[in-house]
């Protein structure tokens, strides 16, 4: 493992995220960044904490903090459509939730649109990214024309990967689907492995048609629950906008914590990582955040967890 990288280029990535992708931090890096959410009893996100309220337990070791912050940074977001035939009467619904999701995110995000079948097409001409709200409703107004079969797996292997190229270090993926697959080449465990060797953030909102023979929401959830993210399954289409509220809400509510990482051989093994809150006089708080990381120079192994103190 290399040596602890400048704190100043961690600061300045973290701090002004808008500046170029060289400006960036890596998750290459010898840092381990952690983005954090910390809830109350309720759900509600818990802002104010202070530095010394986070403790970082890795394989079982404290580690000193090298960089916090409690900050609204913009993301690289993708959003992974169903596009199969199961989909077509949800169609208005989503587009309209899309819409409002970006109109509610932070004004630098950058989206990637993605809708899939048997194959993922990119909306976006050359797979570009947009922070267009506008331009965002009426790619997918034109592209979501449900057809074909489900081709989940691949296309959730294929999807994390494009997300990785986006110029933000903070990488999330929102997918709505029934997490049905009947077309994939890969196996479930297979794009699961594909997502925990990145370092994407995953949201899931199941739109469940009650009769489809291979609908599998709990897939959805088991990749929200792994990579740190939240999983939403509406009773309703009609209350998929408040889901996508919420998802918006928490991108842009959560801590950045950064440490350097106990010096040890190359070997790829994941170690694992836990966050303990202590503040005196609060109960029932939760943290959600990745909670593993490659000792060599790949990305970083998301496998995010929520704990109650």
């Amino acid at each position: 493992m290399r040596i602890l990288a400048p704190l100043a280029t961690l600061i300045v990535a973290l701090v002004a995220p808008h500046l170029t992708a060289q400006s960036h931090f890596s998750a290459r890096s010898d840092l381990v960044v952690l983005n954090i959410a910390v809830t109350d009893a309720r759900g509600a996100f818990v802002s104010g904490l202070s530095q010394d309220t986070f403790k970082v337990i890795d394989e079982g070791q404290p580690r000193k903090i090298e960089f916090f912050a409690e900050q609204d940074a913009p993301a690289t977001i993708g959003l992974l459509i169903d596009a199969s035939g199961s989909m077509l009467e949800n169609r208005d619904r989503v587009i309209a939730g899309v819409t409002e999701f970006a109109r509610a995110s932070h004004p630098d995000d950058e989206f990637l649109p993605l809708t899939f079948n048997e194959q993922v097409t990119s909306v976006l001409p050359q797979g570009r990214f947009t922070n267009d709200p506008a331009t965002l409703r009426d790619v997918l107004t034109e592209a979501l024309v449900a057809r074909g079969l489900t081709a989940f797996h691949d296309a959730l292997a294929e999807a994390v990967e494009k997300v990785g190229q986006g110029r933000y270090e903070r990488k999330v993926l929102i997918v709505l689907s029934d997490g049905g697959d009947n077309a994939s080449k890969l196996s479930l465990s297979e794009a699961f492995d594909r997502v925990l060797a990145s370092n994407v953030v995953i949201y899931s909102i199941a739109l469940v048609d009650p009769l489809a023979l291979d609908q599998n929401p709990k897939a959805l959830r088991r990749l929200a629950d792994g990579t740190g993210g939240l999983a939403f399954r509406p009773s309703d289409v009609s209350v998929v906008g408040r889901a996508f509220q919420s998802i918006a809400h928490d991108i842009r509510s959560r801590y950045t914590v950064a440490y350097a990482p106990p010096d040890s051989d190359a070997d790829g093994h994941v170690r694992r990582v836990r966050v303990v809150i202590e503040a005196p006089g609060r109960t029932g708080l939760k943290v959600r955040t990745r909670t593993g990381y490659m000792t060599d120079s790949s990305p970083a192994v998301s496998a995010g967890r929520e704990v109650e103190r």
